[in-house]
C-alpha cells in the first residue's frame, strides 16, 4: 500500500478543503495520486466544501441543552433558513449542543471527537457543508454551571426539542429543590428572550457603558438650560430609567406585567425557605450581530440579460 505523508494529506486538503481524514482516504484510494485524489473528493462532494466556505451565513439554528447544574447553547450558521427544517441538520445542531457542556469554546469543540465517527467536529462540518450544499459555520458556544441549584433555559421559535431561534440559558443559585427552581428559571429565561437584559444586577453592569449613558443623558439635560443642580437631579432620574430597561432585577417581569424581576426572585425565596440568586444568563439570537448579504434579484437577472 502506498505511503500518503502528513506533508501530502496537508496539500489536498489546502487545494480543496475537504477534511484532513476525508483527504488522506482520497490518497489511499488514488495510490498516492494528487489529482485523482482530487477528482475522488470532487466526485463524493467533499471538495465543493471549499467553494461554499466564504458565503454569508446569518440563518441555522440556535442548540440548546439543560442537565440539571449545567447548561450550553450554541448557535450554528447557514445560508438559508430552509436548512434550519432539515432533519439532518438539526441532528447535527442538537449534537454539537450536547458536546458543548464539556467544552468552553468553538475552538475546542470544533477538535473534539464527533460521537463515534472516527473524526473530529471540524471533520464532520465539512462533511456536512458537502451534504448540504451550504456553507455552514459554528458561530459561538456558551456554558454555564453552578454548583448548588439549577441551569434551566427556554428556546423560542422551536422547530424541534432544544432547537430554535433564540436560546436563553439561566443558572440560579440556591439550595432550594430542583423542581421548583426549574419552574422559576424556564419563566426568567422566558423573560430574558423577550427583553434581552445586559446584566444581572446594576453593580453587574459595564462601567463604561453606565458612563457613555451618564454623559448623553447629561448632554440632553444641560439643554433645557436649567440650574445645575436639577440637571443632576434630571440624570440621576433618567439613569433609574435605563436602569429599568436593561437591568434583569429591576426590569418588569413580563409574566406578570408589574413586579420586577428581583422582587419576584426574592418572594420565591421567601416561599421555598431559601435565598435565590441569579449567577449568570445567556441570551443567543439568531444572526445577532451578523451583516447579512443583501442581493437585489431583479438587478442581476437584468445586467445577465444586458450580457
Amino acid at each position: 500500500m502506498v505511503e500518503v505523508t502528513a506533508a501530502l494529506v496537508k496539500e489536498l486538503r489546502d487545494r480543496t478543503g475537504a477534511g484532513m481524514m476525508d483527504c488522506k482516504k482520497a490518497l489511499l484510494e488514488s495510490d498516492g495520486n494528487e489529482e485523482a485524489a482530487a477528482d475522488w473528493l470532487r466526485a463524493k462532494g467533499l471538495a465543493a466544501a471549499a467553494k461554499k466556505a466564504g458565503r454569508v451565513v446569518s440563518e441555522g439554528l440556535i442548540g440548546l441543552v439543560t442537565e440539571e447544574r449545567r447548561g450550553a447553547v450554541i448557535e450554528v450558521n447557514a445560508e438559508t433558513d430552509f436548512v434550519s427544517r432539515n432533519e439532518t441538520f438539526q441532528e447535527y445542531v442538537a449534537t454539537l449542543a450536547k458536546l458543548g457542556l464539556d467544552h468552553t469554546s468553538t475552538e475546542s469543540l470544533s477538535s473534539a471527537s464527533y460521537l463515534d465517527a472516527g473524526h473530529d467536529v471540524s471533520e464532520q462540518s465539512t462533511q456536512m457543508i458537502a451534504t448540504i450544499g451550504e456553507n455552514i459555520s459554528i458561530r459561538r458556544l456558551a456554558t454555564l454551571n453552578v454548583e448548588s441549584g439549577v441551569v434551566a433555559g427556554y428556546v423560542h421559535s422551536a422547530v424541534a426539542p432544544g432547537l430554535g431561534k433564540i436560546g436563553v440559558l439561566v443558572a440560579l443559585e440556591s439550595g432550594a429543590a430542583p423542581d421548583k427552581l426549574n419552574e422559576l428559571g424556564k419563566q426568567l429565561a422566558m423573560h430574558v428572550a423577550a427583553t434581552s437584559p445586559l446584566a444581572t444586577t446594576i453593580d453587574a453592569l459595564d462601567p463604561q457603558a453606565v458612563e457613555r449613558e451618564r454623559n448623553v443623558l447629561a448632554q440632553q439635560a444641560a439643554e433645557s438650560g436649567k440650574p445645575a443642580e436639577i440637571i443632576e437631579k434630571m440624570v440621576e432620574g433618567r439613569l433609574r430609567k435605563f436602569y429599568e430597561e436593561v437591568v434583569l432585577d429591576q426590569q418588569v417581569f413580563v409574566i406578570d406585567g408589574e413586579s420586577r424581576v428581583g422582587e419576584v426572585i426574592e418572594t420565591v425565596g421567601n416561599e421555598l425557605g431559601t435565598a435565590i440568586r441569579v449567577a449568570g444568563f445567556v441570551r443567543y439570537g439568531l444572526g445577532e450581530g451578523v451583516e447579512k448579504e443583501e442581493t437585489d434579484f431583479a438587478a442581476e437577472v437584468a445586467a445577465a440579460a444586458a450580457g
